[in-house]
């Protein structure tokens, strides 16, 4: 095993920037996913550790060497590729004990790491089998018993669970989750679906444009995301966010909203009057008050999902979801009465997008670097 140092990488296509200037640690053992929407640079920046795609700036190291200029073969890696790349005319076994067949490793050697490869991912009954006879999931059960027969210093999986179907990516996750628990090997995953990282991830690393946005653990990412793009794109339902102008109402701050409507920020909040704001919360941290008091709130869509249910509403003429985990016998066209929790806002610079930092009593305004 090894640890991932990724410094000031660089990445163009005939002059085109792909990549600008990614720097990211993966200490030796962690699960570390790489997330964004399309187009974002995750998988390039997987290629380019991998060997598979040359680097214009920057290093990568693998444990203590720098592999910029070393071959795929060299970097004792391996990769999990969101098609399987099974060989279709070998069986389970031979195309788990592929890399050793080339490396002419000793047929008693080979069969004793296929074997364990296979107890561990419950492919034993399945070794005689060939890749048309299997399910989706088998197949990538396959491909990862491939990479650990391999016994590399760093595992890469590629958005290996995008071609399953729903039920099956849930099971396949806790799946290779427990895998790395097991083998406490180095791992870095690329998957477009916050779900996935947020579920699977020791840290996240979240790219947009080419460029890391955040790195931190899911949690701290989906409770203090440092701009307007994490808060948004981690997670289920996205964070609310409403736009308005910090104004005094009776000498306390609070944010009006372009219809009128005012949202508390509590007592403490020491931005400038006059300033334009980003207000979010989380669908889950919103409330309903009793006897007309908090704020008018038209309901819209509703969705019993059973555990809990999402209501889509209109908060100061824009939208926004509010998840409830009582049952609650809202109507379409009705009107609630919310109110968010002030002490778990996060609230945003209208022109740079970046957070603005307040402490849990709201008694600290900074815009965050």
């Amino acid at each position: 095993m090894a640890s991932v140092e990724i410094a000031n990488v660089l990445k163009s296509y005939a002059g085109h920037k792909v990549l600008h200037g990614v720097s990211v640690k993966i200490p030796d053992g962690q699960f570390v996913v790489l997330v964004g929407p399309s187009g974002c640079g995750k998988s390039t920046l997987l290629r380019m550790i991998a060997g598979l795609e040359d680097i214009s700036g920057g290093t990568i190291s693998i444990g203590d060497r720098v592999v910029n200029d070393l071959p795929p073969k060299k970097r004792d890696i391996s990769m999990v590729f969101q098609n399987y790349a099974l060989y279709p005319h070998m069986t389970v076994a031979e195309n788990m004990a592929f890399s050793m067949t080339l490396a002419k490793a000793p047929k008693a050697e080979k069969a004793a790491r296929v074997a364990k490869a296979a107890e561990i991912l419950g492919l034993t009954p399945l070794l005689d089998r060939y890749p048309r006879q299997l399910s989706g999931g088998q197949r990538q059960r396959v491909a990862m018993g491939r990479s650990i027969v391999r016994n590399p210093q760093v595992f890469l999986f590629d958005e290996p669970l995008s071609n399953l179907d729903a039920k099956l990516r849930v099971a396949m996750r806790a799946e290779i989750k427990a895998l790395h628990q097991r083998l406490r090997t180095t791992t870095v995953y690329v998957t477009h679906d916050q779900i996935e990282a947020m579920t699977m991830a020791d840290q996240i690393v979240v790219l947009n444009e080419g460029r890391v946005e955040q790195i931190g653990n899911p949690l701290e990412l989906y409770d203090h995301p440092a701009n307007m793009f994490v808060a948004t794109f981690i997670g289920s339902p996205s964070m609310n966010i409403i736009h308005g102008v910090v104004v005094r109402n009776n000498g306390v701050p609070v944010v009006r909203t372009s219809d009128g409507t005012l949202l508390p920020v509590g007592s403490g909040f020491g931005a400038p009057e006059g300033k334009k704001i980003h207000y979010g919360f989380r669908p889950e941290h919103l409330g309903i008050c009793a006897g007309g008091r908090g704020i008018a709130a038209s309901v819209g869509v509703v969705e019993p999902m059973g555990s809990e249910t999402q209501v889509h509403l209109t908060i100061g003429g824009e939208p926004a979801v509010a998840v409830f985990r009582d049952r609650i016998g809202a109507r379409p066209g009705e009107t609630l009465y919310v109110e968010p929790d002030v002490a778990k806002l996060n609230l945003f610079d209208a022109e740079t997008g970046q957070v603005l930092q307040t402490s849990s009593d709201c008694s600290e305004y900074r815009t965050s670097a």
